[in-house]
């Protein structure tokens, strides 16, 4: 059995781990990397395999930077079946298509480049005809049930607490070659526990052989998973200064705790009453598909679901898919919280309220969670002096706040507890999924409670035998 890192490795983004068993290629995830425009149209657009020759995908969860590149897959010849949860492929139906809208966004604002440097243009990686295509071939599957997926190998989705729908991949593989029984587990994403929305991850019996996320390796979240009083007192100083608060949020997951919170903040008179917009035609969509899943999540919202309460939505709250919509809130001087994508600030909605709220100095730009480097977020979280959104600067003069409560990835205790909980011989462990310090910095510490042979950092392109 052979496994080959060909994304997430050193970086966090284009989640893609190819396994070869038993004359058979499964991809676990297919996702987008996300990074410098031009370096990121060349790494997605040529895959490290042939795409025809892939037997099946795994996937672990819908973010787009492990779910965002099958439309392109498909498009370049794969064929076979893509084993997911029943919400995953939900929220896949309309963050595939969201995906295609940027790509064809991206490849038109490349190309106007490219004209004015007389280079011939480029194609979109994939347009809404292939996202639509791509779930066709989209296979469902409840949490722990098992199903057969090739010569040798059973798969079964463990909750990993991270999003809505997000699995665990366990693979129970009869070896041909070594004659050997093993129980491989992809973590994917790792959720905190203790989420507001979402169940625990789910510990697992019997592994041998770990492919881990390291996302927050070396770094622990500032704040609990549950903080609203925290929460509650930042959104009342913000709301001190008269201005707006601009969130930065994704649109799926963090979008849908961020309006169960102000539901609960609002409900128990902890902030005043001000109106409250998401912005966001992906995170109204989703949030709609959030209500159909209560399989995912925990007791309390399951309860207040069947209360014949919506734990998404009160009288304060606008949702607003137009652009119209959109151009009259950017345009309003009036006090609000506005909730838009992306988290990371690199497309969407979001640019249009920084643009126009960025040099406000009684704005407040919240951020939720996580900005990989060299984006806008993290830009604006450091705290430059000038950022440039649609190509002019602009002064940093709002102020900015962060909050790690919501973040939906376990730091590094909580990492350490996860694998904690996987039971079993765990003879091989390969960290993915981080840049690559954080990656180096969880494996030192898992290192120094096992063999530290047995643990390596995957290396983008390495195949290692297992």
């Amino acid at each position: 059995m052979k496994l080959t890192f060909c994304g997430a490795a050193g970086t966090t983004t284009g989640s893609q781990h190819l396994l070869e068993i038993n004359g058979q290629r499964i991809l676990l995830d297919c996702g987008l990397y996300q990074g410098r425009r031009k370096d990121a149209y060349e790494r997605n657009k040529h895959f490290r395999f042939e795409p025809a020759e892939i037997d099946a995908v795994v996937l672990s969860h819908a973010h787009i930077d492990h779910s965002g590149n099958l439309p392109n897959l498909v498009k370049q010849g794969f064929r076979g079946p893509i084993y997911t949860t029943f919400a995953t492929r939900d929220l896949c139906s309309v963050m595939l298509q969201d995906s295609a809208r940027i790509q064809i966004g991206d490849v038109s604002y490349l190309n106007r480049k490219r004209k004015k440097d007389d280079l011939p243009p480029v194609e979109e990686l994939y347009d809404e005809r292939d996202a639509e295509l791509c779930l066709r071939q989209f296979v469902n599957m409840g949490y722990e049930r098992s199903l057969i997926i090739a010569n040798g190998v059973r798969v079964t989705f463990l909750d990993a607490g991270h999003i809505l729908g997000s699995a665990q991949v366990l693979l129970d593989i009869d070896d041909e070659e070594t004659k050997e029984t093993k129980r491989f587990l992809f973590s994917g994403d790792v959720g905190r526990g203790d989420n507001a929305l979402l169940r625990d991850p789910v510990p697992t019996d019997d592994v041998d052989i770990v492919l881990m996320e390291s996302t927050y390796g070396g770094r622990e979240h500032e704040l609990p998973a549950d903080a609203s009083h925290h929460f509650a007192r930042l959104i009342k100083e913000a709301l001190q200064r008269k201005g707006k608060i601009i969130i930065p949020a994704f649109a799926v997951e963090r979008t849908q705790q961020l309006l169960y919170a102000f539901n609960e903040l609002l409900e128990n008179g902890e902030i005043p009453e001000i109106p409250i917009f998401v912005d966001s035609p992906l995170a109204v969509n989703a949030t709609e598909i959030f209500r159909l899943h209560p399989e995912c999540f925990n007791q309390d919202v399951y309860e207040f679901l069947f209360e014949k309460r919506n734990p998404f939505g009160f009288e304060n709250l606008t949702l607003i898919r137009t652009v119209r919509g959109s151009k009259e809130l950017n345009a309003s001087k009036e006090p609000a919280i506005i909730i838009s994508a992306s988290g990371m600030c690199e497309a969407g909605r979001i640019l249009h309220h920084l643009k126009n709220g960025i040099e406000n100095p009684n704005n407040t730009i919240l951020f939720v969670g996580y900005c990989a480097e060299n984006t806008l977020g993290w830009k604006i979280r450091e705290a430059w002096k000038e950022v440039r959104i649609f190509g002019d600067e602009y002064k940093l003069r709002a102020h900015v706040d962060a909050i790690d409560s919501f973040s939906g990835h376990a730091d590094h205790s909580e990492l350490l507890a996860y694998y904690d909980r996987i039971k079993g011989k765990k003879s091989q462990v390969w960290l993915v999924h981080g840049e690559q310090s954080r990656s180096e910095a969880f494996c030192q510490a898992l290192s120094e409670r096992r063999d530290p042979e047995a643990t390596e950092v995957g290396r983008l392109g390495q195949t290692v035998t297992c």
